[in-house]
Formats: structure tokens, C-alpha cells, sequence
């Protein structure tokens, strides 16, 4: 607070104080009667942002408080905007009745909502919020949780691959040691994840005294960087969410390699869940394969995207699934027609176990209930299903008894709120239907007793009234009077009328006046009570929604194979992979089938580990290479693939190099990116991994660029990497003649007069040329300029203009002759090299003739 008098500001800024201080990171919403009020720096950086109006307040002696307010019950629409800007926001309550309390109101904090922990604010429904954890020693240790969804996972990788792992679930906050701020890992998440939310903790938090109370440590104690991420994040819902901490369940170890590996940048070049030009879903592999019908199935989906299997036996346990489902359109159908009535019961179950459900929420679970018997009838009059079908059919439970008592319980349309009544059938609890009947037949009962005390005082116009100050009273004119009975105890004297009361009126009065609020309170109680009987069951009901996601995912893979004629990729234990008419899933869904040309694609162990893929731009190649890795991803995912036949053996990695656009954008040279993650590539690969790479080493100069392609090819065939390389540098197909597991392909056109037409067609051998200036041309380039660039390639052709210096590629390693040995063949055939006038070309032709003499 700036210009503070402490000594002489209001209590009810004093309690302000002390309540800001405890969550100096957040912006307290303070609670004044129907509004949630900001005060001082937090009133003056989000007013406007909000676009609310800032006022001021007096806060004591010669203070004044900037402050801005929102209405209670319009205040989530505040908070979700606060938190999707990356704010902390910390709700102060007033926790006893103004009314009946004496001196101030006391307040409490009774929630805080953070960028990764918004559980009952409104959610993506297709993409998972996560709260992740980062703890950094001779491992990398990360922790994921999800409480909309109730996943509490952790694991451990190394340090040179944790951002790829971390970057695959988009977390929105992470949590990282407060001493690691300024360091380079940080910079990199930043620009990574501009969005994301950074809370630096102290290194108390990254211990092993909450995760114990959870886990049985003997079994998990050599992840220990993995438990301190976790670890971290329960000290953080210890600290913003404590009402949550007791319920959430033990976290779960994850195994990364289980899965295909992909790094960021495969993730982002192939653009598997988000497109590159706006980060939508649109025109990604997702939007290709989403024919989900729950918001749980869309999610699991995603995860199946992003994380391919590479068990073999899984994969075929998907594929046959999705096998069944394809050969069965009438069941397809049916089951889609029932998970289309299926609310969101991954989130609603986990609410439950949150004890974080509202009556709205909790009908929905109701009626979700009701459909599952269907999906088990449908599958009845099927006597063989797929193993995985079976396991999915195991895993729905038996919920008869809930689904009644929950219909019993609730009202048909219960209402959002907890406290304002509405929710609970009459016949369930005899106070409240008494309640009820009295709040519905008040008028009833007072004129009954209006009856009754008229026949006993003999009084013909003794009448029940009722007025603010008094409440309800019995009115006698005055010459009545005398026949009123000693319990009748005078209120007021008019002129013409006295006005009487007695114990049974007041207690009639006593319980119309608190019957509302009863029935509010009863009703409230009893709903928590409910939702503890459905928490009993959240284990049945994880694991159902669970098997519900599973098969909406299955019948979305087989509706999209068949809506695209996709097949079922043959997996097999032999490396390498054969695609035949091959074609990329998401041109094709934008262009049309009968539009795109497919290709076919060979890599096998010595024969075509690394092929060499030549041609104009807007020939095809970029397309060509990103549709064979997103085969393999979506063969390993379990789904059916864009081809005519394919077979793959199972990869561990899957690398691509494409483009630089994002990193340009933070400031990072073309060359830098492409030489950063080329070193990452060189590193990580393995004999079992895909590698595509396009147009590297066009960041540099041509000699320079073409010499790290050359030697980067070199070094991923010797590794017997499975590569796939687009270029420009027709040298490099050079290394088809010197390796026999390099081969040679090109992107065919056709040449029409000054044009050329695209073939879309990857065939064998290299390129002739470039086509570099007839693609200009079809870019627009203008025809003067056109001409200019025909003629001066003329005359480099013809060598008129000053030839650069050679150009000297060497196959790797040919053996040292010795000096002395003059009378060496090889010696006579160099001494009679004519270095002046030989080309790149036939200076490695002649090197290989060499090292052939040499074996």
C-alpha cells in the first residue's frame, strides 16, 4: 500500500491488510455484501483489464483506497478472465451472518484460483489444464496435475529432453525452484510456451514430506527427482487449495518410453493438435481424426496423438478394435447415438470425488447413468468381440443402485446453486416436507387458528393481521375487549382496535418466518450429504469414463478410416516401413481425395535406410516427407492410415527439421534454429528413430550449407537412421553413388514451352534441375526479371562470368597413402589430375574410383 497511516486506517481496512498480506501474489477479491471488492495496486491493474470503473474509498485518516468491485454473482466471469490472463485470484469471504455478528464481520480466504488450478471455472471441453512441476538435479523430475480430470501423474527423463516432455501436455502454470529464475531452462519454457504461468517455490516445497503421506515410498524411492516434483505440487495445493488436499489420489509413475517419442518441434512442424498459422485446432491431424461425440473421448484422443504406443502387442489390440468397428457400421452408429447423450463424466466424477459438485452437475450424472445399459445391450447380441472391446465392456459399472437413489433424491431440474433450495423430492426427509408444507399452506394454518381462537372467545370479529414492526397479531375492536382470555398478551391499542398475541401465534409466526431459510439450509445439507454417498463410488466411476473415452476414441478411428478409405497398417517386428500411394490425412481431407496425388515410400535396413529427395519448391517434397512421419504416428496410435497398403516396423523417435517460423519469431536466426535442433537430432536418434529433414543448410552460405547437409546425411547413414532428406543441393545426390543405402528421388514436372506443370509425383533418381526460376515465374515474379535471371544462368552455365572457387566433397575416410610409396598406381593417376578444370562432380567420382583401388 502506497501512503499508508497503519495506525490510523478503518478496521475493516485493518482486516484488509491482513488478509493481503498473507497472499501478496494474488488479487484479493474482498467481500462487501453483494460485491467483491479490489482495493489500492490490485483495484488499479485490473480495473482495466476488466474495463470496471475505479473509484475510491476512505480508509482512514487522510488515506484513500483506489478501489473497483463486481457483483458476487457475476463475479466468475471476472475471475476466469483474471486467470486466463495468468492471474492469481484469492476469494475473501465474509464466514458469519452481518446480521446476528457484533462489531466487524469476519472474513476468510476460502479458495484461490491459479492458472493451473481453475477446476470450477469454465474449461476447455477437448484440451486438458494442466499444473505442472519441474525439479532439476542430475535428472529432470516433472509432475502433471489435472483436477478437472483427476490425473495426478509423475516421471523422470533427462535433462536434454525434459522440455520436449513438458511441452507435450502445454501446461498452463509450472512450478520451478525460485533459484532457477533467471536461468536458461526458464528462458527456453518462456519461449517455448509464451502463455504459460511461472511460480517460483522455495526448495522446501521440492522435498518428500507431503508425497509420503501418499505414496509407498520403497517402490517409487529411486524417482526421487520425480517425487519432488510431485511433492511440489501438493505443497502448492497445501497452499492456495487445502479444502482439495485430502482428497486428491496418490500420484501415478508414467514410463515415456512406452511411447513414441516426439519432440517439440516434430509436434509443432507436423502440427498434430494445433495448425502453425493461428494455433487452432483446425487443419491439424486432431481436426482430421476428431469424430468424438464426448468431450472425455476428444481429449483421450489428443493424448493418443501425442503419445503413440510402442508395444507392438498394444498397438494390434487398437487396430483390431478399430478392425471391428470398421467392418460394423450399424454398431458404429448405435454406439455413437448413445455417447452422444453422455455428458462430460470424467470431469462430473471427479467433481464428485472433489465434493466439489453442484445439483446441476450432479443430475447430469444422474441421467449419464441411465444410458449405460444401453452400450452394454448393444454389445449382448455380439458373441466374439476384440479383446480390447471386451476390457472396455469390463470396465463400465454397475451402477443400478446410484441411478435410483439419485433419482429418488433429486429434483427432475435442480438448480445451479447449492444454497438456494430446489434440489431434494418431497418424501425424503419428514422436517423439511414439514417445513415445506408449512412455507405452501402458511395462509392455511393462520386462518385455522383465526377459527379456532374466534369459537373459543366467542369474539365474531376476531381477525389475524400482520404488519412489519409487529409481525402477525390477533386485531379485537373495542368492544371486544372484554371477552379476550388472559393468554392473549396486548401488543397495541388504536383507536378502534387492540391488537394481541399469543404463544402458539408466535410460534406459527417464528416458524413461517424461518421456514425459507430451513428449507435452504436442510436441502444444503442434505445434497452434501448425497454427494458423500456418490464419492463412494468414484473409483467405479474414474474407471468407467475411462472406458467410455476408449471407445468414443475407437468408433472416431473407424468412422474417420472409412469416411477417407484409409487401411490398417501392417505392424511388424522388421525395421523400417513401406507405404504404398501414401497420402497426407489433412491436405487430403482439405483438398479432396480424387485431388491429391499419392506417393510411395520405401525404407529398409541397407538397402534404403536414407533417401535423397530432389526437386523444384511447390513440387511436393515438404508434403511428401510430413506425410510419411504422420503415417507412422497415426500406425503407432493405433489408427488406420492414408494409403493404398502400408507396412511398418515399430519406431522409438520420430525427429523433423522443417522451417524455423515460430523462432524467428523470438528473436533466434533461421541458421541458429536449424543447427540447434539438427545437434538435438544427431544426438537423440537411433537406428530405430525417422528422421525428416528439409532444406537444411540453407541458412548459410551455399558451400558452408551444403557441406553440414552432406556431412549431417553422412553421419545419420552411418548411424543406419531412417531419414528422409528434401533439398536443393543437387550435389548431394552424389552420396546415392558413394552409399548403397542411400537412394536417390525426385519430384517429377512437366516442362511446357517457358513453363513447367507439377507432378506431385516422387519417382526414382535425382533431378535434372531446379526449376528455380520457372517457379519464380509462377510466383509472380515480373517477366523482366524473369529474363534477367535466365540469361545470367546462361551465362553461368557457359562459365562466362568469374566461376567461384571448387567445390571439394570427399567420401569420409579413405586410407592415408604413405608418402614414400611413389610407385603407387594410385600416385600416378593424382600427379596426373588436372586440379584446374575437374568439377565437383568428377572430383568424387574420381575419389570413389580410389578408394575402390585401395580396398
Amino acid at each position: 500500500m502506497r501512503g499508508s497511516v497503519k495506525a490510523e486506517i478503518t478496521p475493516m481496512f485493518k482486516q484488509y491488510f491482513k488478509v493481503k498480506h498473507q497472499y501478496p501474489d494474488a488479487v484479493l477479491f474482498f467481500r462487501l455484501g453483494d460485491f467483491y471488492e479490489m482495493f489500492f495496486e490490485d483495484a488499479e491493474t485490473v480495473a482495466p483489464l476488466l474495463g470496471l470503473v475505479l473509484t475510491k474509498r476512505e480508509a482512514g485518516k487522510g488515506l484513500t483506497a483506489p478501489m473497483c468491485g463486481v457483483p458476487v454473482e457475476k463475479a466468475l466471469f471476472y475471475i476466469q478472465k483474471l486467470v486466463d490472463l495468468g492471474f492469481k485470484v484469492a476469494i475473501c469471504e465474509q464466514v458469519e451472518d452481518p446480521a446476528t455478528s457484533k462489531g466487524l464481520v469476519k472474513r476468510e480466504v476460502v479458495k484461490i484460483y491459479t492458472p493451473g488450478l481453475m477446476v470450477d471455472l469454465e474449461l476447455p471441453e477437448k484440451s486438458k489444464t494442466y499444473l505442472a512441476s519441474l525439479y532439476l538435479d542430475k535428472k529432470a523430475g516433472l509432475a502433471f496435475l489435472e483436477l478437472s480430470c483427476g490425473e495426478f501423474i509423475f516421471t523422470e527423463v533427462n535433462r536434454e529432453t525434459f522440455l520436449s516432455e513438458l511441452l507435450k501436455r502445454e501446461p498452463r502454470e509450472i512450478l520451478c525452484l525460485e533459484e532457477f529464475a533467471e536461468s536458461e531452462w526458464i528462458s527456453l519454457i518462456k519461449g517455448s510456451l509464451p502463455k504459460v504461468h511461472l511460480s517460483f517455490l522455495d526448495k522446501r516445497a521440492f522435498g518428500l514430506t507431503q508425497v509420503e503421506d501418499l505414496l509407498k515410498l520403497p517402490y517409487y524411492e529411486r524417482y526421487q527427482e520425480g517425487l519432488k516434483a510431485a511433492n511440489a505440487i501438493l505443497v502448492y495445493l497445501q497452499n492456495y487449495q487445502p479444502h482439495l488436499l485430502d482428497k486428491i489420489e496418490a500420484p501415478v509413475f508414467y514410463y515415456p518410453e512406452e511411447f513414441l517419442f516426439l519432440d517439440e518441434a516434430t509436434k509443432r512442424n507436423l502440427e498434430l493438435v494445433k495448425n502453425l498459422w493461428d494455433g487452432s485446432e483446425k487443419y491439424s491431424l486432431f481436426w482430421v481424426l476428431d469424430a468424438t461425440v464426448t468431450p472425455m473421448g476428444a481429449r483421450l484422443l489428443k493424448e493418443w496423438i501425442i503419445y503413440p504406443l510402442r508395444d507392438i502387442n498394444q498397438i494390434k489390440l487398437r487396430q483390431e478394435a478399430v478392425s471391428f468397428l470398421v467392418e460394423k457400421p450399424d454398431l458404429r452408429d448405435a454406439l455413437r447415438e448413445v455417447l452422444k447423450k453422455l455428458p462430460d463424466l470424467e470431469r462430473l466424477s471427479t467433481k464428485c470425488s472433489l465434493r466439489l459438485i453442484n445439483p446441476k452437475e450432479m443430475a447430469l450424472l444422474r441421467d449419464s447413468l441411465k444410458y449405460l445399459p444401453e452400450i452394454k445391450e448393444i454389445f449382448s447380441e455380439i458373441d466374439q468381440l476384440p479383446r480390447l472391446l471386451r476390457d472396455i465392456l469390463s470396465q463400465l459399472g454397475e451402477f443400478t443402485g446410484l441411478y435410483q437413489r439419485l433419482c429418488e433424491v433429486l429434483v427432475e431440474n435442480p438448480p445451479y446453486t447449492l444454497k438456494d433450495g430446489g434440489i431434494i423430492k418431497r418424501g425424503i426427509d419428514p422436517t423439511l416436507d414439514e417445513l415445506r408444507d408449512l412455507k405452501d399452506h402458511a395462509v392455511d394454518y393462520l386462518s385455522a387458528i383465526e377459527r379456532k381462537e374466534r369459537e373459543k372467545t366467542g369474539i365474531p370479529n376476531l381477525r389475524i393481521g400482520y404488519n412489519r414492526v409487529f409481525g402477525y397479531y390477533f386485531e379485537v375492536s373495542k368492544g371486544n375487549v372484554r371477552l379476550v382470555p388472559p393468554y392473549f398478551e396486548r401488543k397495541q391499542t388504536l383507536t378502534n382496535v387492540e391488537r394481541f398475541v399469543t404463544p402458539e401465534l408466535k410460534e406459527l409466526e417464528q416458524k413461517i418466518i424461518t421456514a425459507e431459510e430451513k428449507i435452504k439450509n436442510l436441502e444444503y445439507e442434505l445434497f452434501l450429504g448425497l454427494r458423500e454417498e456418490v464419492a463412494q463410488y468414484k473409483e467405479d466411476l474414474k474407471r468407467t469414463s475411462l472406458g467410455l473415452a476408449t471407445l468414443d476414441v475407437l468408433v472416431s478411428l473407424a468412422k474417420v478410416a472409412v469416411e477417407n478409405d484409409y487401411v490398417c497398417p501392417e505392424i511388424t517386428e522388421e525395421e523400417g516401413l513401406y507405404i504404398e500411394e501414401g497420402r497426407h490425412p489433412v491436405i487430403e481431407k482439405i483438398q479432396g481425395k480424387e485431388r491429391f496425388i499419392p506417393n510411395s515410400v520405401e525404407l529398409k535396413k541397407d538397402e534404403a535406410v536414407l533417401l535423397v529427395i530432389t526437386g523444384p519448391n511447390m513440387g511436393g517434397k515438404s508434403t511428401y516427407l510430413r506425410q510419411t512421419a504422420l503415417i507412422v504416428i497415426m500406425a503407432q496410435m493405433g489408427s488406420f492410415v492414408p494409403a493404398k497398403y502400408a507396412r511398418l516396423g515399430v519406431f522409438d523417435k520420430v525427429f523433423t527439421r522443417i522451417g524455423a517460423g515460430d523462432e524467428l519469431a523470438r528473436g533466434k536466426s533461421t541458421f541458429m534454429v536449424e543447427m540447434s535442433e539438427c545437434a538435438y537430432i544427431l544426438k537423440n536418434a537411433t537406428s530405430k528413430s525417422l528422421v525428416v529433414l528439409d532444406e537444411v543448410g540453407r541458412g548459410t552460405s551455399t558451400y558452408d550449407g551444403m557441406s553440414i547437409a552432406w556431412a549431417i546425411a553422412e553421419n545419420l547413414y552411418e548411424k543406419k537412421v531412417f531419414t528422409l532428406l528434401a533439398t536443393h543441393y543437387f550435389e548431394l545426390t552424389e552420396l546415392g553413388k558413394i552409399y548403397t543405402g542411400i537412394k536417390n528421388y525426385h519430384v517429377a514436372v512437366k516442362e511446357w514451352q517457358d513453363d513447367i506443370i507439377f507432378m506431385y509425383k516422387v519417382l526414382p533418381g535425382a533431378a535434372n534441375k531446379s526449376h528455380g526460376i520457372e517457379v519464380a515465374k509462377l510466383a509472380g515474379i515480373p517477366q523482366e526479371v524473369v529474363d534477367r535471371a535466365k540469361e545470367i544462368l546462361y551465362k553461368l552455365e557457359r562459365k562466362n562470368l568469374k566461376e567461384p572457387s571448387e567445390t571439394k566433397i570427399a567420401s569420409k575416410r579413405v586410407t592415408q597413402l604413405s608418402i614414400f610409396d611413389r610407385e603407387h598406381p594410385v600416385l600416378q593417376k593424382i600427379r596426373n589430375l588436372n586440379i584446374e578444370e575437374i568439377t565437383p562432380v568428377e572430383a568424387l567420382n574420381f575419389l570413389w574410383e580410389i578408394k575402390k583401388e585401395l580396398k
